[in-house]
């Protein structure tokens, strides 16, 4: 797949300790950055197919019930 510069303002100190991190990780900051991000937007992705999912089971799911409460039922209370 081909790659796209993206320009990003970060504080220096950030700029600072993800240098430290991407050195100690024996990488670039622009690496740890496209890591994060695809992990980002994997993650989103797969919640969001879950979330689908769910909700066409929902609608799929047979009808459990159908008894409509009244208030006083539910509180014990008793019509006078």
């Amino acid at each position: 797949m081909p790659k796209t510069n993206l320009t990003l303002q970060l504080d220096a100190d950030v700029i600072r300790r993800a240098r430290i991190v991407a050195a100690k990780r024996g990488t670039s900051v622009s690496a740890l950055v496209a890591r994060e991000l695809a992990e980002l937007v994997d993650e989103d992705a797969r919640y969001e197919e879950a979330r689908a999912r769910a909700e066409a089971l929902m609608r799929e799911a047979a009808h459990r019930g159908g008894r409509s409460w009244r208030r006083d039922e539910l509180h014990e209370r008793q019509a006078r």
